[in-house]
């Protein structure tokens, strides 16, 4: 189908009535900023990367988010063997690869992880998805100085090379998928002096991912709403405390109008 504001409004709504259980290997710093956004918009969160139990969590999920922010070896090894077995049970699997391009052992881990299954949806500023391709851009790690349009042709690549959906979160978050190009144009300058505000966009992804096969239209859905979610909370902010109450707030109660009138969609083919 054709993405209008409509149908990912649509989606929104099937998030809500679906209740998908999102299995989350992720990292100390947003474990509970993640778990309450997917508790805000509808999902269950569950939050398990114990060896022994990774494989029947990835069996009853509805998708499995890996993030990479906190690295630990052990943490590594559920990550591909949760990743193994989502794949086997064609679950859609969404990596975030925090950090790529700051130190080898990360990229070494995030190399190992692609080629332990490649991701559904790989999700990451400018500098993590240029670090994710060429191992040899060094960054300061999770922060990225670069617009997100200069990845686009890295994203493009990448689309290529693993078949899966790329996804640039800046100013302007760019979704990438043989040929089409989703553009978001919402958010605010706020959100980036909140930790964890990408991860949790991509908790949110996978969320929309286990409720909709077409995973270039569920990341463009759930990227519009954390952008429409965090301008509409930076509203009634204060500043960045207050910002992380007003959105998961906005995320639990955001309507179909206000939601409708806010969004600013581009859509390329």
């Amino acid at each position: 189908m054709n993405i209008t504001k409509e149908s990912v409004y649509h989606l929104i709504e099937k998030v809500r009535s679906g209740n998908p259980l999102v299995h989350n290997i992720t990292n100390y710093v947003v474990m509970n900023n993640t778990a309450n956004a997917l508790l805000a918009l509808g999902a269950s969160p569950v939050m398990a990367h114990a060896l022994e139990e990774v494989e029947d969590m990835a069996t009853i999920a509805g998708a499995l988010v890996v993030n990479v922010g906190t690295l630990d070896t052990k943490w590594v090894a559920s990550m591909k063997k949760a990743m193994k077995k989502a794949d086997q049970l064609e679950k859609p699997i969404v990596l975030d690869p925090v950090g790529a391009g700051a130190t080898s052992f990360r990229n070494q881990v995030i190399n190992e992880l692609i080629q332990t299954s490649h991701p559904t949806v790989l999700r990451g500023n400018s500098s993590e998805i240029i670090a994710v391709y060429d191992h040899s851009k060094k960054t300061r790690g999770v922060d990225s100085s670069d617009p997100s349009d200069t990845a686009l042709e890295t994203a493009g690549l990448l689309n290529q090379n693993l078949d899966s959906v790329i996804c640039i979160s800046g100013a302007v978050d760019y979704i990438v998928d043989k040929g089409r190009i989703a553009e978001v144009h919402n958010g605010h300058e706020l959100m980036a002096k909140v930790t964890g505000m990408g991860c949790t966009s991509t908790a949110i992804i996978g969320a929309f991912t286990a409720v909709h096969s077409d995973y270039f239209e569920a990341t463009t859905a759930a990227m519009a709403l954390m952008g429409v979610a965090g301008q509409l909370a930076a509203v009634s902010a204060k500043g960045p405390g207050t910002l992380q109450l007003h959105l998961l707030d906005k995320l639990h109660n955001i309507t179909k109008e206000e939601f409708l009138d806010t969004v600013k969609l581009k859509i390329n083919h």
